[in-house]
């Protein structure tokens, strides 16, 4: 079997932020956001808003790694973040990461199964096992019959299935989405959406939703605004 950080079953926070501040031209330039703190337990799953401009994708991409913080911890599973190399980093990524963006990022010259299996390889696993894992995740998603499909094939809604699909497939400890649903219809979103929160909660997974959508926002545990002096929490809109 392939290897994934193991999954928790209490409420011992599993992603710990901690003073995070990041600014526009390193430390002595002007600060995107600052003191940004945040605790999720296994299978939560919380929505970021905030004004455009705010530093909310690059958020996700500090608690990525692909973009440096200028200040603060990142814990995952007790693991310090900020102090891991660029390798490191990307070892752990492919691992305990899963990514879903509004533009599906797909491989046109792959299937979808293989598009499914893409992070399994990535881990070395391959073979028999990637395949039956690609299979299984697309049956979850509705699409077992399109595993030989091409993704030029499908429509918006069943391309970010596939994205899920590929994004839970190693069964990550973190999972990031970026305006899951932004190119969807209200119809679609819903069912995106109910498919990504309720497969990240059964996981024991974290899911961190970033969205201007409200109707997307209220279907998460917690909404939590950014601002430049930090992640403040709201009432769950209706």
């Amino acid at each position: 079997m392939c290897g994934i950080l193991r999954q928790r079953g209490d409420a011992e926070p599993m992603l710990e932020l901690d003073g995070l501040a990041k600014r526009f031209d390193g430390q002595s330039g002007r600060a995107l956001f600052s003191h940004v703190s945040l605790r999720l337990a296994p299978g939560e799953c919380v929505a970021i808003m905030g004004e455009s401009g705010v530093g909310k994708s690059t958020l996700l991409n500090c608690i990525a790694g692909l973009e440096a913080v200028d200040a603060g911890s990142i814990r995952l599973d007790g693991t310090e973040l900020v102090a891991l190399d660029d390798d490191a980093f990307a070892r752990l990524r492919r691992r305990s990461y899963g990514f879903v963006f509004q533009a599906f990022h797909l491989l046109p010259h792959l299937t979808l199964a293989q598009n499914v299996a893409l992070p399994l390889w990535l881990l070395d696993c391959a073979g028999a096992e990637a395949r039956e894992r690609a299979t299984a995740m697309l049956a979850q998603v509705g699409l077992a019959e399109r595993a030989g499909d091409w993704p030029r094939h499908l429509s918006g809604g069943e391309m970010q299935r596939v994205a899920i699909a590929r994004a839970l497939v190693h069964r990550p400890a973190l999972v990031l989405a970026d305006e899951p649903t932004g190119n969807l219809d209200a119809e679609r979103a819903v069912d995106v959406l109910e498919l990504l929160l309720g497969s990240i909660r059964s996981a024991g997974a974290i899911g961190i939703l970033v969205t201007h959508s409200r109707a997307a926002a209220a279907r998460t545990d917690r909404v939590l605004r950014l601002t430049a002096t930090g992640l403040a929490e709201e009432a769950v809109p209706a």
